[in-house]
């Protein structure tokens, strides 16, 4: 009951969301970087990438539980984004007449829009390879009925053809990489509003800290952007 009642004090408290939604993001941060070095596996052909997502498939006690922390974690971060936005709103409800941008990112400026927009994006990503609905593959074909057959006979779902032939589309890797462009903008702002919140920025790293994001959104837009151009640059292909 005590428990209850802190996160309650939490909640209600602005500088609670703030930390709430930091540590939401930070978790976040983590899994997509994770999340990055498991599909970055499809270069090492489709025996690696099969057998990573075989592994996955076959261990719910792990699986199921990284899925619904996956949920609770974008709960609370959108959650505590909308009511911070919403509260800022109500303090100051009239604008400011002479209103300048100086140091504001566009990121920074575009952050709550941004979120629902990349929301959107993990929604169709969800659909297109999670649950493998074949009406948004733009491919006619259903994924779920990809099969390896190992020389051992075991038989595991084929990954590696799903992502080459998903994105073998160009309109679906036009919107993929866009998707992963606002993802890792936002990402970028975010890091750096992470060590705001928490107030672990001071003027003397206050620039390389701004630098680190900028260069970790990069990386992760190297990374994920990656894949759909090497598919249509047929640098992978089906076997």
């Amino acid at each position: 009951m005590e428990k209850i009642r802190l996160i309650g004090r939490v909640w209600r408290s602005s500088l609670g969301k703030k930390y709430l939604m930091a540590l939401s993001g930070l978790l976040l941060f983590f899994f997509v970087v994770g999340h990055m070095v498991g599909n970055l596996q499809v270069f090492l052909g489709p025996e690696a990438i099969n057998r990573y997502g075989y592994f996955l498939q076959n261990t719910p006690e792990l699986l199921w539980p990284a899925r619904l922390g996956l949920l609770v974690l974008v709960a609370v971060h959108i959650t505590s984004a909308v009511t911070l936005s919403l509260e800022n709103k109500a303090a100051r409800p009239k604008p400011y007449s002479n209103y300048e941008v100086v140091a504001a990112t566009y990121a920074a400026r575009t952050m709550l829009v941004g979120g629902f927009m990349i929301a959107a994006f993990v929604i169709y990503h969800i659909l297109h390879y999670t649950v493998q609905t074949p009406a948004v593959n733009l491919a006619h074909q259903d994924f779920k009925q990809f099969v390896q057959v190992t020389p051992a006979h075991l038989e595991r779902h084929d990954i590696y053809r799903m992502m080459v032939v998903g994105f073998g589309n160009p309109i679906v890797s036009a919107f993929y990489v866009l998707g992963v462009g606002l993802l890792c903008l936002h990402l970028s702002h975010g890091v750096m509003s992470l060590f705001q919140s928490l107030g672990l920025t001071n003027r003397f790293y206050l620039r390389v800290l701004d630098r680190l994001a900028v260069v970790i959104g990069i990386l992760l837009f190297l990374g994920y952007g990656s894949i759909p151009a090497a598919v249509l640059l047929g640098l992978l292909k089906s076997p």
